[in-house]
């Protein structure tokens, strides 16, 4: 009895030592969060979780934003940003109707890889521009931004490309389920696993860490930061005309607009989601959790009763809190890494002192 006694704190305190860690993780914190926005939403209307509609829209909905956020994760995580991706989003989505319609009976694998192969080609025009010419992200993918658009604007002008106009296969991933859970949806959960194993198992990966934390530093290192940030903003571009694919499938209907104003959502996804706005930190998965978050929530205020204003609002201060956390945790590690050098010169130099003496 007395045995049993003694080892059920011990594991009362491994227990509660897993959670806290667990707990201290922000992407377990994130998605704590996004439980309890679902089940305190679900408890005012059910119909939000517990329907079938309610369900497929809970894992549907966040699915383009997911890989947009993944691909601008990994832009982030070098210290850059890619603003581009909502336009580049709108040309690829105009690209696969425009291909359905000029081209009867294509393959949609055909479709997608083209879609794909045109936003790899539009991320690396921002990437060679950021790397090459050394003009800061903001900047350069501010201007391809309306770049990008204005090419879709001239080249669909107000046509729109309808459901009428593109097959029913296709169509039909915009709706289709597996085992209740939405194709779009297993297409970002596969984007997202590639991504995080990427990004945990190879050099390659972890050398953006290190790039965003000091690129000269990368770079007197003999690191290719030039290689990599060309890398990243090309995967950023294909991830965004993969993105323009699921667009178009899931909405059935294509103009110059699709995907306006969606840069400052990938945005706001990636900085809830933990990764640092200034680089060197943060996790491809707390970026689709933060996207999963953020389109939640927009789905969640009107139906507790918030009117629009706040809705914007209360995104904004998820963004606000999101960031000011991120630089107090920096600020904190900061101190404990000085704290931790300066004791250990300390003890280097207490014992050096010992030393002599002895001698």
């Amino acid at each position: 009895m007395s045995a049993q006694a003694a080892t059920t704190p011990g594991r009362t305190s491994r227990t509660s030592r897993t959670l806290r860690g667990a707990l201290r993780r922000r992407e377990a914190a994130i998605a704590l969060v996004l439980v309890l926005v679902v089940v305190g939403t679900a408890l005012v209307q059910p119909s939000f979780l517990l329907s079938g509609g309610g369900w497929r829209d809970l894992l549907l909905t966040p699915a383009i934003l997911a890989v947009l956020a993944v691909g601008q994760a990994m832009v982030v995580f070098t210290r850059n940003i890619d603003l581009s991706v909502g336009s580049v989003l709108g040309f690829t989505a105009y690209v696969t109707g425009s291909l359905f319609v000029a081209v009867p009976g294509i393959p949609v694998v055909a479709v997608t890889l083209a879609a794909v192969a045109v936003g790899a080609l539009l991320g690396l025009v921002n990437g060679a521009l950021v790397a090459f010419a050394r003009v800061p992200s903001l900047v350069i993918t501010l201007g391809t931004l309306y770049v990008y658009r204005g090419l879709v604007l001239t080249w669909a002008g107000s046509d729109r490309i309808d459901a009428g106009e593109m097959p029913r296969s296709f169509l039909a991933l915009g709706t289709r389920q597996v085992l209740t859970v939405p194709v779009l949806t297993i297409v970002a959960a596969v984007v997202l696993a590639v991504a995080a194993y990427y990004m945990t198992t190879s050099r390659s990966g972890r050398q953006l860490y290190a790039i965003g934390s000091d690129p000269e530093a990368a770079d007197v290192a003999g690191l290719p930061v030039r290689r990599r940030v060309l890398t990243v903003f090309v995967v950023s571009g294909a991830l965004a005309g993969l993105a323009g694919v699921m667009f178009a499938a899931r909405y059935g209907s294509v103009s110059s607009a699709a995907g306006t104003g969606l840069e400052l959502q990938v945005v706001g996804a990636v900085v809830v989601g933990g990764v640092a706005i200034f680089g060197g930190s943060g996790t491809v998965a707390g970026a689709a959790i933060g996207a999963m978050l953020l389109v939640t929530i927009n789905r969640a205020l009107p139906v507790v009763g918030i009117p629009d204003f706040w809705q914007r609002a209360v995104v904004g201060v998820l963004i606000l809190g999101a960031i000011i956390l991120d630089r107090v945790l920096a600020v904190r590690r900061s101190r404990r890494l000085a704290e931790t050098r300066e004791a250990e010169s300390s003890g280097a130099g207490a014992d050096d002192v010992e030393h002599r003496g002895s001698a």
